[in-house]
C-alpha cells in the first residue's frame, strides 16, 4: 500500500467509485488526509474480499448484505477487535450511502446492519501532578537545560543557521541520528525545545496532534495575542489560547528551529529530516517525555489533550466552555471528557447550588 495524495491506495488500480467517494471526502467533506486514508483502507479491504469472488465495488449494486455479513466474519475470524470493526462497517455505511446518493444502487447492503458492542473506553489520562512532571522534567535535566536567549547570542546563532539546517537536512530521519545528537548539543537543546513546545500546546490549549503538526512556524509567534489559530476538524476554524508556559516554550522553540528544520520548510515541527513532523514520531517524543518524567506508563498525544479536558472541567470551566476549546462540534462529544468522580461532583453541588446547604 501507499499513499497518494493523501489518499491510502492499493499498488494496482482502485475502483472508480471508490475514488469518487474519496474526493467526496476530502473536497466536499473535508476531512483531514488521516481520516480519508482511514477510510480508504477500509473501503478497499472489503473489496479486496470481494475479488476473491469475482465482485468488484465498480458495480456497488451488485453487493448484497450477505458480502457485507461475509465480511465482518472474517474479520472475526481473523480476531479484529471490535471497535475496529464497528470503524470499518462505518466507512462502508457511508460508502454505501455516497454511491445511494449518486444513484448507483438502491438498496444499501449495510441497512439495519449495528455496530457490534463496545466497552467504552477513554484514553490514559494524568493527574495533575504527572503532568506538571512531564513538563518540567526536560527544563531540570542539566545536560538539556535550555540556552539563555540574549540579543548577541540570537544574531551568532541566526548568523549560522543556515548552514547548520543544510547539514541537517541532508540527514536521515532514524534512531541512531536520534542517539548521535547526544554529540551535537546545538541539536540536542533544539530537539528538546522541540519536543517541550509540543507537549505544551498539546497539554496547555487542548490541540489534536493533527492540528499541532498542521501549524506553519510564520503564523505563529510568542506574542501573537496570547492564542494560536487552528484550523481543526471539517475546516472549522478556532483560537486555542495558550498558557505563559507554552508561549515561553514556542519562543525557545521558534529561536532554535533553524538547527533542525530545512532550508524553505514552513512547518512549526519538524522531524530529524527538517520536513513536517510525522504522527509517530510525535507519539515516540511524548512517550520519551513520559519515561523521563518517571511516569509508570506512558500516554499517547491524545491523553494530553483528555488530560487538558479532565483537569479544566475538575477546575470548574463549563462544559460549553471546554466544548469551544476543544473545537468540538457536538456537545455529547465533549460529554465523554467527563469521567469525573462523584466526590468532585458533589462538592461542585454543595459549593454551587442554593437548596444544598438546606
Amino acid at each position: 500500500m501507499k499513499t497518494k495524495k493523501g489518499y491510502f491506495l492499493p499498488d494496482g488500480p482502485i475502483p472508480e467509485t471508490v475514488e469518487m467517494f474519496l474526493a467526496h471526502l476530502d473536497l466536499e467533506k473535508g476531512y483531514s488526509p488521516a481520516t480519508v486514508d482511514a477510510y480508504a483502507g477500509d473501503v478497499l479491504q472489503f473489496d479486496a474480499l470481494l475479488a476473491r469472488q469475482h465482485l468488484s465495488l465498480t458495480r456497488p449494486a451488485d453487493i448484497g448484505r450477505k458480502h457485507v455479513q461475509q465480511f465482518l466474519a472474517d474479520l472475526h475470524r481473523r480476531g479484529v477487535n471490535k471497535s475496529s470493526v464497528g470503524r470499518k462497517l462505518s466507512s462502508l455505511r457511508a460508502f454505501f450511502r455516497f454511491c445511494a446518493r449518486m444513484r448507483m444502487l438502491t438498496l444499501l447492503p449495510t441497512e439495519g446492519m449495528n455496530n457490534p458492542k463496545t466497552e467504552k473506553r477513554h484514553p490514559d489520562i494524568l493527574n495533575v501532578d504527572q503532568a506538571f512532571a512531564v513538563l518540567d522534567t526536560p527544563r531540570k535535566t542539566p545536560e538539556t537545560a535550555l540556552p539563555c536567549i540574549t540579543p548577541s547570542a540570537g544574531r551568532a546563532y541566526k548568523k549560522n543557521a543556515p548552514q547548520r539546517g543544510a547539514r541537517i537536512a541532508l540527514a536521515g530521519e532514524n534512531a541512531e541520528e536520534e542517539a548521535n545528537a547526544a554529540h551535537n548539543p546545538d541539536r540536542k537543546r533544539a530537539l528538546d525545545a522541540r519536543d517541550l513546545c509540543l507537549a505544551e500546546l498539546l497539554y496547555g490549549s487542548g490541540l489534536r496532534i493533527s492540528e499541532a503538526l498542521s501549524l506553519d512556524a510564520g503564523r505563529l509567534s510568542a506574542d501573537s495575542g496570547g492564542a494560536v489559530r487552528i484550523l481543526g476538524k471539517g475546516g472549522k476554524e478556532r483560537l486555542a489560547p495558550m498558557t505563559d508556559a507554552a508561549k515561553k516554550a514556542l519562543s525557545v522553540w521558534l529561536f532554535l528551529r533553524p538547527v533542525l528544520a530545512a532550508p524553505e520548510e514552513r512547518a512549526l515541527f519538524v522531524g530529524a529530516r527538517g520536513r513536517r513532523l510525522n504522527r509517530r514520531e510525535a507519539q515516540r517524543i511524548i512517550e520519551y517525555l513520559c519515561r523521563r518524567a518517571g511516569l509508570p506508563q506512558p500516554v499517547s498525544p491524545h491523553g494530553l489533550r483528555h488530560s487538558f479536558a479532565t483537569h479544566i472541567l475538575e477546575a470548574g470551566a463549563d462544559l460549553r466552555s471546554v466544548q469551544e476549546l476543544l473545537g468540538h462540534s457536538r456537545l455529547t462529544t465533549t460529554q465523554r471528557y467527563t469521567h469525573l468522580n462523584l466526590a468532585h461532583l458533589m462538592a461542585v453541588y454543595d459549593k454551587a447550588h442554593p437548596k444544598a446547604g438546606e
